[in-house]
């Protein structure tokens, strides 16, 4: 609905459908129940009666006082009948049948109430009332149709109504009327061939499919036309002195549909556009004299190459915003474009129509171009050439937006360097980029300011200003996406007492559902949908299942193993899924999602088989789980395994080849593990979460990553009581209680310990018991009860010699040496510190030779030999970063600044200090950070 020029904003499509069934009898009563019926149907919800009230109200407020008013028996809309357009169409028609004075003013008339005509009638509502009074008004618009026809032929036309009418005749394939009119045309156009072969696929199809002869006005036409009746070929006459035949003069088109008037942000885009689509008069060739050699001007960077046509096509997820970026990059260069500008919506993804054929489109855009209807030709590549051929010099802009496919494009591409093309579409169209050398822009999401600023232009700048945390929020959980916040912004804008931070509490409970509507361009879910109509089967599957994928994205190998296709399947469908838009390709063979499609996926594919689904998270978990335990065994070779059972035929690890390989891989699918051990704590699959957590451990000690250490662990120990091992339950609580110990929470990590030492003991596991004893040296260390730590370490160093492990013996050992040191007996510390080195080098363990080393530093350092400390720390830094210990490299380069310190070595102090501080807060280490800043504070 228009007032005063504005469009307004009528609401959801059930109340869009009350205005409709009131404006059908508009200025007359409409019963409640009959508008409930004409809402609901047959069968209303309990509340309709409600509902509808607060239709009313709602619409009452919209349109004004007086517009909608109650009267006994129900409600009236109380306007001139005449404003509605189909009351002045009913008028139009009515007029020209009964009052016209002759068929000059009959054509008149009905052109008038023809041109009300914007699209189809009821768009977007649905129900049964709307369905049967939508067919009852197409009847009308054909009768009208046909009256206006008749009234031309009788006139005398014939040739230029062939186009037309063949278009009608195809639409309505049984109705006699049509089809003796397109008849007729084709034998005026001295086409009598074409009109007798209609006249028999008529005849046929009538008899086919409803078992009858055509009519007798039409056998009566085919029989003169047969006879060839001179009657049927009148001469033309003029109407209000005007020519009958259409003028055959270039007009100018301007097709651009209105420029979108809330257009938000896009600068860089817009830029972007301006490079590559970059036009410089000069060097058009219309700008040249024929015969006459002109030099060519520099091309503009960006700019095609001269003699090829300027193409851009803009891509991106459904809703992103392609449409309106184009037009309004259109709109601000149209007077570059003084010829005209041309523009189709192709219809690529569109919730009710079939996308646009070529040949259609070229119909339109000669006709647009002057082109009388009955000589553009039939055949398909004629239209193309005739459309090159007229354009051909011009300068001119043609966009073409929705692009399903590049075989709807490439016909309608101008063959002249003056014309310049902006296409969009939701897949990449390759053949564009590949052979007419198209610029592609993939669009993205807002950037927080862009997307405050479109929240500002449509709630207004009081709300956003009032409530910075709610619609930082509601950013968030669209995602900057211009769609979701568009619809986030009307559910706000249309409850002004409703403050934004209730609309993000509503986004934030009912997610993708709090942006669906009945009304399907408004409903992002609806929006995504049509992109996968252009999908295989196995594409969408693959894209369903993408959806419950652990973690941010996927890499190809993951991928492929949750698929069930090979890996070189699963790249082709994955390329597939990002030429639609539908994920976003990254470095190193990763596919990401947008947040709001991946909601989107998840919940396709909770409409897959229950056994496709669970089949393949069990393979993306095997492969998580399988390739880091391979990992953790290259970080530390010499810990003592859990057994896993071999990976199931249809899981396919990653191979890690050496250290280097196995520290890239955890650190870049560390997420992914951890949201893979929360998917099979989901799914119960309790041996996979307790088997994670374990194969996390030794890369989350080193890495520094004590809060996830501490969240794997919890998850872990809720899994170990359904496990029969008792080791499993022995272990948990052992590192349970390290986690606790490393984020300083004493109470807790000592109480798990003490009960990993009980059911060590209870079951006579002396590694175990070892195990968790040395667990309790550094817990007490933590405690600062530093005697109590060397009495674990002693316990742990007798279990270990006992068992005949001569690298847990040097664990032991190095732990002994550093207690006794931190406790003033340095030399008896510096023996089992050394011995433990002799070990460590004997089994090459990198990193346990480095941990003696920072020992055997500490202890250099406390009795004044400070050159040797600086060569142990230096030493001990190389291995640790070797074995990707950055958690050990901050705590020696901590120390190493104290020995730097008491050579003089003041700017070596402060250059390790910064770096052990920036790892400090990488590793969320707090305390040390507060600590070591004052320590560089006081050397200023």
């Amino acid at each position: 609905m228009v007032v005063d020029g504005v469009a307004l904003d009528l609401g959801p499509a059930r109340q869009r459908c009350v205005l409709a069934a009131l404006a059908v009898d508009a200025g007359r009563v409409v019963s409640v129940e009959m508008l409930t019926h004409r809402v609901w149907g047959e069968h209303p919800p309990l509340r309709a009666r409600a509902t509808l009230m607060g239709y009313l109200s709602r619409l009452r407020r919209i349109l004004g006082v007086g517009a909608v008013v109650r009267h006994p028996g129900g409600y009236v809309l109380e306007v001139e009948r005449s404003v509605v357009d189909l009351h002045r169409f009913h008028e139009l028609c009515l007029k020209a049948r009964t009052r016209a004075a002759d068929d000059a003013e009959r054509v008149v008339l009905l052109e008038q109430a023809l041109a009300l005509w914007q699209g189809d009638a009821l768009i977007g509502i649905e129900g049964d009332w709307a369905f049967a009074e939508r067919r009852g008004l197409r009847q009308q618009r054909l009768d009208a149709e046909c009256d206006l026809t008749d009234a031309l032929l009788r006139l005398g036309h014939g040739e230029d109504l062939v186009a037309t009418l063949g278009a009608r005749a195809a639409g309505w394939p049984l109705d006699e009327r049509v089809a003796a009119q397109f008849t007729l045309a084709l034998h005026r156009a001295g086409r009598t061939a074409d009109a007798l072969a209609h006249y028999r696929q008529l005849r046929d199809r009538l008899i086919e499919q409803l078992g009858t002869e055509p009519g007798t006005t039409l056998q009566g036409l085919h029989q003169r036309i047969l006879d060839t009746d001179p009657a049927l070929t009148p001469p033309p006459v003029t109407i209000d002195g005007t020519s009958a035949v259409w003028s055959s003069d270039m007009p100018v088109p301007r097709q651009l549909p209105a420029l979108p008037r809330l257009f938000t942000g896009r600068a860089v885009e817009l830029a972007r556009l301006d490079e590559m689509l970059t036009v410089e008069p000069d060097r058009h060739p219309s700008a040249s004299v024929p015969g006459v050699s002109a030099t060519e001007p520099e091309t503009a960077p960006g700019a095609p190459a001269a003699g090829t046509v300027a193409i851009a096509a803009i891509g991106g997820v459904g809703g992103i915003g392609k449409t309106w970026l184009a037009l309004t990059w259109a709109h601000r260069h149209a007077e570059a474009f003084p010829d005209g500008q041309l523009f189709v919506d192709l219809r690529g993804f569109s919730p009710t129509e079939q996308p646009v054929p070529p040949d259609t489109t070229l119909f339109g855009f000669l006709t647009a171009l002057g082109v009388v209807s009955d000589l553009i030709p039939t055949d398909p590549d004629a239209k193309a050439a005739l459309y090159r051929s007229l354009v051909a010099g011009k300068r001119m802009l043609v966009v073409l937006d929705n692009a399903a496919t590049a075989d709807q494009v490439i016909p309608l591409l101008p063959g002249s360097p003056t014309c310049t093309v902006l296409v969009t579409g939701r897949t990449k169209l390759a053949p564009l980029i590949d052979r007419h050398s198209a610029h592609h822009l993939q669009l993205d999401v807002l950037t927080d300011a862009e997307a405050r600023t479109l929240l500002t232009g449509r709630l207004g700048d009081a709300r956003v200003v009032a409530e910075p945390k709610a619609v930082a929020e509601l950013v968030a959980l669209c995602g900057h996406h211009p769609l979701a916040l568009t619809i986030t912004a009307r559910h706000a804008r249309t409850r002004p007492d409703i403050s934004v931070a209730e609309v993000t509490a509503e986004l934030r409970k009912a997610g993708l559902d709090a942006l669906d509507d009945d009304d399907p361009a408004a409903s992002l879910p609806a929006v995504l949908s049509w992109s996968l109509r252009a999908l295989a089967p196995e594409q969408q599957t693959v894209f369903a299942l993408l959806g419950i994928a652990p973690g941010p994205d996927i890499g190809l190998s993951a991928a492929a193993d949750l698929t069930g296709l090979p890996v070189e399947r699963t790249r082709k469908v994955l390329r597939a899924l990002e030429d639609a838009s539908l994920v976003d390709r990254r470095p190193d063979h990763r596919y990401a999602m947008h947040d709001l499609v991946r909601a989107y996926a998840t919940g396709l594919a909770h409409d897959l088989d229950e056994s496709v689904r669970q089949t393949a998270l069990t393979r993306v978990i095997g492969f998580y789980l399988h390739t880091a335990f391979t990992a953790d065994c290259l970080l530390d070779p010499h810990r003592m395994p859990i057994r896993l059972d071999p990976p199931d035929s249809d899981v396919h690890p990653q191979p890690l080849p050496d250290l280097p390989a196995a520290l890239s891989w955890l650190d870049i699918h560390h997420p992914h593990l951890l949201a893979a051990q929360n998917t099979a704590a989901a799914h119960h699959r309790h041996q996979a979460v307790w088997q994670l957590a374990w194969a996390l451990t030794t890369y989350h000690w080193r890495r520094g990553h004590r809060h996830d250490a501490l969240a794997v662990w919890q998850v872990a120990a809720d899994a170990a009581v359904h496990l029969l091992d008792p080791a499993a339950r022995t272990d948990t609580h052992r590192l349970l209680g390290r986690a606790y110990a490393n984020l300083g929470r004493h109470v807790q990590a000592i109480a798990h310990l003490n009960q990993a030492l009980v059911l060590a003991e209870q079951h006579h596991n002396l590694a175990q018991q070892a195990h968790t004893h040395n667990a309790l040296a550094w817990a007490c260390e933590l405690g600062r009860d530093e005697r109590r730590a060397l009495e674990h370490a002693r316990h742990a160093l007798d279990l270990y010699r006992t068992l005949d492990h001569p690298v847990r013996e040097a664990v032991a050992l190095n732990a002994v040496g550093w207690y006794t040191a931190r406790l003033g007996d340095h030399g008896t510390a510096r023996a089992h510190c050394q011995a433990a080195l002799i070990l460590f080098r004997r089994h090459h363990d990198y990193d346990g030779e480095a941990t003696t080393l920072d020992s055997l530093g500490w202890i250099d350092h406390h009795t004044g030999h400070h050159d040797q400390a600086v060569h142990h720390y230096q030493h001990a830094l190389t291995l640790r970063r070797a074995v990707g210990h950055t958690r050990g490299v901050a705590d020696t380069l901590d120390r190493l600044g104290h020995s730097h310190g008491a050579l003089g070595q003041y700017s070596l102090v402060r250059r390790v200090w910064q770096e052990a501080l920036q790892l400090y807060r990488e590793q969320g280490r707090n305390t040390d950070t507060e600590r070591l800043q004052q320590q560089l504070d006081a050397l200023d």
